[in-house]
């Protein structure tokens, strides 16, 4: 937990580390923002804080129109915390609150309903419907400054129930009418949905885009992914299947960045397109992204801890905000890390279904569990499990039950089984198993050991290439 003086500390200095990790609000001019915001630094005796934007909406606050606190990364805790509220955030991120509500998210977690708001009010200020409502928001405006949509569309793309409660939680949240909140976006972003839905990934700190992609360059395969362009300037597009229909991203590498944001060391963002059959996929196509590319880790508490050591401090020193890449899909990486590259060609082959909308050389989407349930051997093994719901590798599952699973089924070893926690589970602390007379991973890694191996493959690529 962050002391109330240590919050105050982050807010004077204008602190981007903090940015995500709470939020403050004054209470002379109703506003909240995020720590790093550039505004005049109020007094101390006028600042509350909160762990989430939804707890400060709730308070009555609203939306900062400088530093667009909507906008931040979201906490590294939700990555890391194993617990019934870390779960519980990364699902209302993915977007289950507004496809199953706060009954489906409890089931999800295994708690009753009253208990999940219990504990999310004590813990953030603000229950599940509070959360969602937030990232409804937040999603709202993007599609107000980003395209041309008429705005009842925009409303149920979002996930709200009615016209109404869009315009009363646009109001409520940026303290401006939709038609007005669209006003300000500048002319060149209001786009066409035919050219898909363009976004900036925010993330805090450096990044280091080249090593994650070229694993995603390594593993692209035909149809579902492509690379194109030179290192340092590739473009990353991949489809996706979503809960109301399918999509295509892309994703450039170049990361981007404002004068000023790289003047005080703050983070930067990724630049996205996004194009779907249904927009109300866009809340879990972006959820996925950001999994994928590592956008909600915090690249100082890493690198501290693991610059630390002798024998990584160099490799940190060299590849400072080096990301872990996750998943876009969970269950589709779990498949490929079991079944190699070559078979998941021939999966894909001969079980992909076409997207809703070709793009180029993207045709299909992976193959389903479903799909690939009657396959024999360990592969159709693990594609049943996960379409029948023994195994679960969605954001909010238990990462000890789903690797417990996973070593039960037949062809999944002890190394399958921890790749698959690190990239479908996008667990921050595994350690791989060592060969006999092979040391152990040190603990002192903890609880970043995922970061630590991701170093070392870095460097071993490194030295195979040269």
């Amino acid at each position: 937990m962050i002391d109330e003086d240590t919050r105050y500390e982050a807010v004077r200095s204008r602190d981007a580390r903090f940015d995500g990790e709470f939020f403050f609000a004054v209470e002379t001019t109703g506003i909240y923002c995020r720590p790093s915001c550039p505004a005049v630094t109020p007094k101390r005796k006028n600042v509350r804080y909160y762990a989430t934007a939804a707890a400060a909406q709730g308070s009555g606050f609203r939306a900062c129109r400088r530093c667009r606190p909507d906008a931040v990364p979201g906490s590294a805790d939700w990555n890391v915390r194993a617990d019934v509220v870390g779960r519980a955030m990364r699902m209302i991120g993915d977007g289950v609150v507004d496809r199953e509500g706060v009954a489906g998210l409890a089931v999800r977690l295994g708690y009753s309903a009253r208990q999940v708001q219990r504990q999310l009010t004590i813990e953030l200020g603000a229950g599940p419907v509070a959360l969602a409502r937030a990232q409804r928001a937040h999603t709202a405006r993007v599609l107000l400054q980003t395209t041309g949509l008429p705005i009842t569309e925009i409303a149920f793309a979002a996930g709200f129930a009615s016209v109404r409660q869009f315009n009363d939680t646009i109001r409520a949240v940026y303290a401006r009418t939709p038609t007005e909140l669209r006003a300000e976006a500048p002319a060149t972003r209001a786009t066409a949905t035919a050219a898909g839905i363009p976004l900036r990934l925010a993330h805090r700190g450096p990044y280091q885009a080249r090593p994650l992609f070229d694993t995603l360059a390594r593993e692209a395969l035909d149809g579902v992914e492509e690379m194109t362009g030179t290192p340092g300037a590739r473009i990353y597009r991949r489809t996706l299947r979503l809960p109301y229909g399918t999509g295509v991203v892309s994703v450039d590498e170049r990361t981007r960045s404002t004068p000023a944001s790289r003047a005080a060391h703050h983070g930067g963002w990724l630049d996205a397109r996004i194009h779907l059959t249904d927009l109300r996929d866009l809340t879990t196509a972006v959820g996925r992204l950001r999994r994928l590319f590592d956008l909600d880790s915090d690249p100082y508490a890493i690198d501290e801890r693991l610059g630390a050591d002798p024998r990584l401090a160099p490799l940190v020193a060299a590849r400072p905000g080096l990301r872990a890449p996750g998943a876009a899909d969970p269950d589709e990486v779990a498949v490929r890390l079991l079944a190699g590259r070559a078979e998941s060609a021939r999966l894909v082959e001969r079980y992909a279904k076409a997207v809703d909308a070709p793009c180029g050389t993207l045709t299909h989407v992976f193959p389903s569990p479903d799909d690939l349930a009657g396959e024999p051997g360990p592969v159709g093994a693990l594609a049943t499990a996960l379409a029948d719901g023994a195994l679960r590798l969605d954001p909010g599952a238990d990462r000890d039950d789903a690797e417990a699973a996973l070593r039960a089924l037949p062809g999944v070893d002890a190394r399958t089984a921890a790749l698959v926690r690190m990239r479908s589970l996008a667990d921050p602390d595994v350690a791989l198993p060592h060969a006999p007379g092979q040391e152990p991973v040190p603990d002192t890694w903890r609880p970043w050991r995922t970061y630590a191996q991701q170093h070392l493959w870095t460097q071993r690529q490194l030295e195979q290439q040269s």
